[in-house]
């Protein structure tokens, strides 16, 4: 098992094996590999990863558990959830936010389900009603700062099926400039316009 979170365009690993993906990371000069879950050896690892050689970490325990508890201790958890939004014509739904193409995803609210939340934020971001919601598409990480904290915010993705006939509205007021219905082949063009989770999630488009 192995989850990866994305420092940057950086990834850290956690994990209890080492599987091909990982393996070639690994043999990087510049990927740093610990098998030590204690708070100086996670503390070394942050110090690293804000130089800008690193390339890659690599944190190993054989209980996956106990590894996930030991490095999430080290920041603050934001929940979120958003949609992987497809209609009958085999566009995707794409939002302009902040300078790079992304996927409508927002915070979780008290009291309400994580599939409540994607569909809840995909309806406020794109103005999009008609909206099914799927299976779970992927579950990215990635990291920020804030207000002086370390935040970890750990995205749940689901595939979602609307419509084309639904104009779609961007929603200004959290910074979306542009929103588009993309056909599926033209999708690598955006896909350098983006974030890395993001391309991650797109991979997971049904075929």
């Amino acid at each position: 098992m192995f989850i990866k979170i994305y420092f940057g365009d950086k990834p850290v690993f956690l994990c209890d094996e080492i599987n091909a993906e990982i393996h070639e990371f690994m043999h990087h000069p510049d990927a740093i590999f610990i098998d030590e879950i204690n708070a100086p050896a996670i503390n070394t690892l942050m110090h690293e990863i804000a130089k800008p050689e690193f390339h890659a970490g690599i944190v190993w325990h054989k209980v996956f558990d106990k590894l996930k508890t030991s490095f999430f201790k080290h920041f603050t958890l934001v929940l979120a959830a958003g949609g992987l939004i497809i209609n009958e014509k085999d566009e995707v739904l794409l939002i302009f936010r902040r300078g790079k193409w992304d996927l409508p995803k927002g915070k979780l609210d008290k009291g309400e389900s994580i599939e409540e939340c994607a569909v809840r934020e995909v309806r406020e971001e794109t103005g999009l009603q008609n909206i099914a919601l799927g299976k779970i598409a992927a579950i990215t990480y990635h990291t920020y700062h804030e207000f002086g904290k370390h935040i970890l915010k750990e995205s749940h993705w689901y595939h979602m099926k609307g419509q084309a006939i639904e104009k779609p509205v961007p929603q200004v007021e959290e910074g979306i400039t542009d929103i588009k219905w993309i056909p599926r082949n033209k999708l690598d063009k955006y896909k350098q316009e983006t974030y890395t989770t993001i391309k991650e999630v797109l991979d997971r488009l049904p075929r």
